[in-house]
């Protein structure tokens, strides 16, 4: 697609670039509030302050990150209303509620426990710093649930009625949130949450290992994400061919993108690779598998699949940015199963924290849960247009009486204040990655620090027994 001032574009831009930054700390939130539930567990069941190191360091990091995403989230509701003002108020009877249900039951959830979770070490219970930690976990599960509910039902909605104005409004609020695609997105995502958050996490313990430092916190971090790569990767890609298959049956457009096919036909080939071309309906350069998108899709070799050719041109997605991004997110996937894989032969061969090869590999895929996501993402939203809710209202028609000079200075605006800020956030936590775990030196007791270190240090010195 050529670019022009169109602001329709130009707004469409403007969110894109707010929400990749937006959905990288949600992705790393939901994953690390779990492991860290996990991680203060084993510490209370072992006793063994290692757990309790690494909790420590970071719950830092999840705060920094928390904020981050709470920051770049309120951005995007202001845009709604600046940008998207028509989407607002024919859409808001259906999603606004939802949106609302968010606040109310996860972020008013999250945040009352976030303090005790934060600063609540050593000054309440062990059981009590652990329930808050559970609860602020489980709020990040159910801010997932509202919202992407939401945006499943802009891809498959369903539960509303439209009147004549174009207002939508729900008639049935269980087929509104429980809509086609969303429990396959929900479990797709969540999932990709702690694929992310783990090998971020091994992806640190692997280069610690590598620098010989904090070895014994590395281990754990290294060791718990292979867990996660073994077991979850895998499962991972058949939910990823189960929301394909829901994808093929609700929206075949977005998947006639995806898999870069132009002609409706039986026993179609997958595009392995390609260049997909706009202009001239057909793929450059494309290297295919006979016959195995008709079998991946339809469970058939001969199975009928439609082309990008069966709609008219103005309905088609920009097929270039669902193709690629598509490819990149699979490939993330098969890069971790690999690294699963791979982890459980050196755990075998008892070398998974010795084979400094297979370090440097983690290290390289630390990022490969956020490359995944955000390519996910641009399939998922990329692949519903020209709708900006599937069938029933298209992007230019939601579009607010703005001008292009105004998009574009509030989008460069956007770009500058995002690479200050974020990128401040981003440097204290690789300041906090480079320092690593603090040793683990303070007592509890039942109701919290029994006695401080200094007090410890000078009743062992005067003879007292030692705490």
């Amino acid at each position: 697609m050529p670019f022009n001032l169109d602001p329709v574009l130009l707004s469409r831009i403007q969110f894109a670039f707010t929400i990749s930054f937006h959905i990288i700390f949600p992705s790393f939130t939901i994953g690390l509030a779990s492991w860290l539930a996990v991680l203060e567990l084993r510490w209370l069941q072992t006793g063994k302050t290692v757990y309790a190191e690494v909790y420590r360091m970071w719950v830092k990091i999840f705060a920094v990150t928390f904020g981050m995403g709470v920051v770049s989230g309120v951005v995007m509701s202001f845009e709604f209303g600046t940008n998207w003002s028509v989407f607002s108020d024919r859409a808001g009877n259906v999603l606004g509620p939802l949106l609302g249900y968010e606040v109310l039951t996860a972020f008013f959830l999250e945040a009352s426990f976030l303090g005790v979770m934060l600063f609540g070490w050593n000054r309440v219970s062990r059981r009590l710093h652990f329930t808050a930690t559970v609860i602020v976990a489980l709020g990040t599960l159910v801010s997932a649930f509202w919202i992407l509910s939401a945006n499943s039902w802009m891809q498959t909605p369903q539960g509303f009625r439209a009147a004549e104005n174009g207002i939508l409004f729900p008639t049935n609020w269980l087929q509104v949130i429980f809509n086609p695609s969303f429990p396959y997105r929900f479990a797709h995502m969540v999932t990709a949450a702690y694929l992310t958050t783990a090998f971020f996490a091994g992806g640190v313990g692997a280069f610690y290992l590598r620098r010989g430092k904090h070895t014994s916190q590395a281990r754990i971090m290294l060791g718990m994400a292979m867990i996660m790569a073994v077991f979850v990767a895998p499962a991972q890609l058949l939910l990823g061919d189960a929301h394909g298959l829901n994808t093929f049956q609700h929206q075949p457009t977005k998947v006639a993108a995806i898999e870069g096919l132009w002609e409706t036909g039986r026993g179609v080939p997958l595009v392995l690779f390609g260049w997909p071309s706009q202009n001239e309906e057909m793929n450059k350069y494309a290297v295919e598998i006979p016959r195995l998108s008709s079998l991946i899709l339809t469970h058939d070799l001969n199975g009928e699949v439609k082309g990008l050719k069966a709609w008219p041109k103005d309905a088609r997605p920009p097929v270039l940015f669902v193709f690629w991004p598509f490819r990149i997110m699979v490939g993330m996937g098969l890069l971790m199963s690999l690294t699963g894989l791979t982890a459980l032969i050196l755990f075998l061969r008892k070398r998974l924290f010795e084979a400094r090869w297979f370090h440097s590999w983690c290290t390289a895929l630390a990022p490969a849960g956020f490359i995944a996501v955000i390519s996910g993402w641009m399939v998922t939203e990329v692949g519903r247009q020209p709708y900006i809710i599937q069938g029933v209202m298209r992007s230019a028609d939601a579009l607010s009486p703005v001008r292009s000079s105004s998009v574009t200075m509030s989008l460069a605006a956007f770009v500058l204040t995002y690479g200050v800020v974020f990128g401040a956030g981003s440097y204290y936590i690789a300041k906090l990655i480079r320092k690593g775990p603090e040793a683990e030196t303070h007592t509890y007791g039942e109701h919290g620090l029994k006695k401080p270190p200094i007090i410890t240090e000078l009743a062992s010195e005067s003879g007292e027994k030692h705490v």
